[in-house]
């Protein structure tokens, strides 16, 4: 169990870093309402990391549902000598299915979020596909409390099966450091972007790299699961 928990770790490490430096909005938002509205870098962070843990709860809340799921099948009898294997299955099968599921979004032109800036400083967001025209009256003003509403109802779906793991495995102390891996290293990660904005720095352009946010993923859990089931990890 201790291999497979480092093997979860660096899937979760690496499933927050991709997630965020490749979705702008983890970001750009950020930095703009700080210069547009003339906040310090600590006000900055602030509403970066309230937003931020948002964001990571939300998500939490669905890995918890499945880990829910999961410690119920860990109490069955039967399932006792087969539930390693199921677990890696499992795995196996969501970022296969979630990695096909991001690819298909991908090249179909998935609505998403964009942020529109003004020279007033104002800024709008509004949900449109490539190319798509949005009506003015559908463009919402960002607020750092619209801000915070974004990413509440935004979580990473890739954290449902990392938490569904250890919960099969009865291990309720791999859970919990998976939810602290996974909040650290995303709040840390939209934290240290934000900072380089802040200061004038340009962060590499990930706009294109954001359509494949959820195919990243989909091949983390992917690749995660046949380490465990193939290669015992």
């Amino acid at each position: 169990m201790q291999t497979e928990i480092e093997v979860l770790m660096v899937a979760a490490i690496t499933i927050s870093c991709l997630h965020t430096i490749a979705g702008p909005d983890h970001y750009v938002p950020f930095i703009a309402l700080s210069k547009s509205r003339g906040w310090s870098l600590s006000k900055t962070l602030l509403w970066t990391i309230i937003c931020g843990c948002a964001h990571v709860w939300s998500s939490v809340l669905l890995g918890l549902g499945a880990a829910a799921i999961g410690w119920s099948f860990s109490k069955i009898q039967w399932f006792e000598d087969i539930r390693g294997g199921i677990a890696g299955w499992t795995l196996v099968g969501f970022g296969l299915l979630y990695g096909v599921w991001g690819l298909i979004n991908a090249t179909r032109g998935k609505r998403h979020k964009h942020f529109d800036f003004y020279e007033d400083g104002s800024m709008y967001v509004y949900e449109h596909r490539e190319g798509e025209i949005v009506a003015p009256a559908e463009r919402h003003k960002v607020t750092p409390w619209i801000m915070f509403v974004i990413f509440l109802l935004g979580p990473c779906e890739p954290m449902i099966p990392l938490l569904f793991f250890p919960a099969v495995k009865s291990s309720w102390w791999g859970i919990i450091l998976l939810v602290i891996v996974y909040t650290f290293f995303t709040l840390v990660t939209m934290a240290a972007i934000v900072i380089i904005g802040y200061y004038g720095f340009a962060f590499v352009k990930t706009e294109k790299l954001e359509r494949y946010t959820h195919a990243l993923g989909g091949a983390t859990i992917f690749a995660c699961g046949t380490g465990m089931v193939f290669l015992g990890w």
